[in-house]
């Protein structure tokens, strides 16, 4: 059966391909995607895929659903298309989509067959405010068994892990002043957001090395003979586990709390942009995922790298079990958000790649569905990961 889902893909490797190329001639910011939206849903209906677009009041967010009339599993490949403003697909989000597709396409050949049910889901923006935290809090990925995403890199990674991530705003609010005739009558909120940096660092020296916290003042004043009445700092505060960036975040909100006080200012605690979860990669699928490239011919497969950013896949991770590792389009070294990174994706190794990704996916989807020990070793393993 592995080898006929193999042949699927080789059938459809030229479509593959015009549609990968097309979404990177044709880049489109988050929320923007309509073109590569329209390109992806219109190969899943040519293959039969019904689709609904607009899903999680995202415009060009889409679910595609291939179900079989015998009951089984439902697996569920994910798609990024969003590009980088000035330079395109330099994240080779054309890729992700297209391989999710081509994945989905060839296995849907077979449900009837094995039973279950086949989901693509078109996440848009994921280099800003990822759609995956909205569809996750919205209950879409409830009803899925696995959830698959694959990334074009310059070396082969296992899945691995990201930080969770919070985007706390501190806005501070004082009373102005002539800074050198009346000083005393004024609050500074500049003061406070200064306070607030330092105390931040007085914390760094007793956080994990893997937290990360790094800000700005957006806002600070106005004139220097001026107190300033309104100050604005932003910062980002990650920690390679959801629990412990909750802790993390407490501390830094009452040094901001303290600096308040200090100074005298009013202040007002928000998140700016969305949180994201750590990556919680199931290993029962990635091992699963990692014998099928190998079962490709791909032996150069590297351990999880470290990661010090922050993902949306995240957040799906800890709904459903799932992966997000990474496979190689390039001979030379490459470092991603970069318009080289974006020209390798148009390449013959990244053609080549689009097509083993594909089949790696659909394998391993195969697999969950037919495989009723491996199925069950994988929720065992999300549930004692979420618990």
């Amino acid at each position: 059966m592995k080898q006929l889902i193999i042949k699927e893909v080789d059938a459809i490797k030229t479509a593959l391909i015009e549609t990968s190329d097309f979404i990177c001639h044709n880049p489109e910011l988050g929320n923007q995607e309509i073109k590569a939206m329209d390109k992806l849903t219109a190969l899943l209906k040519s293959h039969g895929f019904s689709i609904e677009t607009c899903i999680a009041n995202k415009p060009t967010a889409f679910r595609a659903t291939y179900a079989s009339q015998v009951p089984g599993p439902t697996i569920a490949y994910l798609c990024e298309y969003d590009a980088l403003p000035g330079i395109g697909h330099g994240c080779g989000h054309n890729m992700i989509g297209t391989m999710s597709c081509g994945a989905a396409i060839a296995l849907s050949k077979f449900i009837d067959q094995i039973g279950g049910r086949i989901i693509v889901l078109g996440t848009p923006a994921e280099e800003t405010d990822g759609a995956k935290v909205y569809m996750a809090e919205e209950g879409i990925f409830n009803d899925i068994d696995a959830a698959m995403i694959l990334h074009p890199d310059d070396q082969n990674h296992e899945s691995g892990n990201s930080l969770a991530m919070d985007a706390i705003q501190f806005d501070f609010k004082g009373k102005t002043s002539h800074a050198a005739a009346s000083p005393e009558n004024g609050i500074n909120a500049l003061d406070a957001v200064i306070l607030t940096f330092t105390g931040i660092n007085a914390l760094r020296q007793h956080i994990t090395p893997d937290a990360r916290i790094h800000g700005i003042i957006t806002e600070g004043g106005k004139a220097a003979n001026i107190i300033p009445d309104h100050a604005i700092a932003q910062f980002y505060v990650r920690a390679s586990k959801k629990k412990y960036l909750k802790e993390l975040v407490e501390k830094v909100k009452h040094i901001a709390e303290g600096a308040a006080r200090m100074t005298g200012a009013a202040l007002e605690i928000s998140n700016y942009e969305i949180s994201y979860d750590d990556m919680n990669t199931n290993m029962t699928l990635s091992d699963t995922f990692t014998a099928n490239l190998k079962h490709l011919g791909i032996t150069n497969i590297h351990p999880p790298r470290i990661s010090h950013g922050s993902i949306d896949m995240g957040n799906v991770s800890h709904v459903v079990p799932a992966i997000h590792p990474y496979i190689s389009i390039s001979n030379t070294p490459l470092s991603g958000h970069t318009v080289e990174f974006r020209d390798a994706t148009l390449t013959d190794t990244a053609h080549t790649t689009l097509a083993t990704g594909a089949s790696a996916l659909a394998l391993t989807g195969y697999d969950v569905m037919t495989n009723k020990e491996l199925f069950n070793k994988m929720k065992a393993e999300f549930k004692k990961s979420i618990t």
